[in-house]
Parts: structure tokens; sequence; C-alpha cells
């Protein structure tokens, strides 16, 4: 079975900055894509960020610009560098991976609180 495992979320200030890490449980290059989702409360959960196993990455207009997502295949680990937070970035962000849509899967989710 397939695990990830999500870290790095926290309490930040406005204008900070945070590093999520997801962890898997076997070689990231299986997966067709890897991504992040994120959820505030009440409401749906949104798209983020994505990576395929070519290396080509994709942003929501919400994160371009102030979010980049990379990879270390040595580390099987996908991460989420994110700056210059506001309070409308709050959720918990959750990572996926996916080989095409008969395999999909998700981490526990990791909470991102941004306040002053």
């Amino acid at each position: 079975q397939v695990q990830l495992v999500e870290s790095g979320g926290g309490l930040v200030q406005p204008g900070g900055s945070l590093k999520l890490s997801c962890a898997a449980s076997e070689n990231i290059f299986n997966f067709n894509s890897m991504r992040w989702y994120r959820q505030a409360p009440g409401k749906e959960r949104d798209f983020v960020a994505s990576i395929n196993v070519g290396g080509r990455t994709d942003y929501a207009d919400s994160g371009k610009g102030r979010f980049t997502i990379s990879r270390d295949g040595a580390k099987n680990t996908v991460y989420l560098q994110m700056t210059s937070l506001t309070p409308d970035d709050t959720a918990v962000y959750y990572c996926y991976a996916n080989i095409l849509s008969s395999r999909q899967y998700w981490g526990q989710g990791t909470q991102v609180t941004v306040s002053s």
C-alpha cells in the first residue's frame, strides 16, 4: 500500500514562508504525477500545484509566482515552498499521487495557518 506523509505545516505570520514535505513510501517516479491540494474550513478541496514524471510543473493561479513545487527522487519526497503567505492561504494541505486514474493516493494533510 502506498503511503504519503505530509509535514512542515504550522502557524506563520502574513508575508512569511513555509516549506511543506510529502514523503512517499516508494519511488516517486512510479507515479504519473504528484500534486498538492488544499482545503479551507467549510470549502471544497482545491488544486495548488503538480509535477509530472517528466518534471513538468503546473500551478493554480492562487499560488503562481509565490509557490514552487519540487522533488528529490533519492528521498522519495516532493516539496511545496510557499512564500508571501496571506490569510487566504490558511488550509489543510494534502499531498496526492496517481498512476493515471487507476491508482490514486492521498496523504493525511498538514495544517497551515497564516495569521498575525
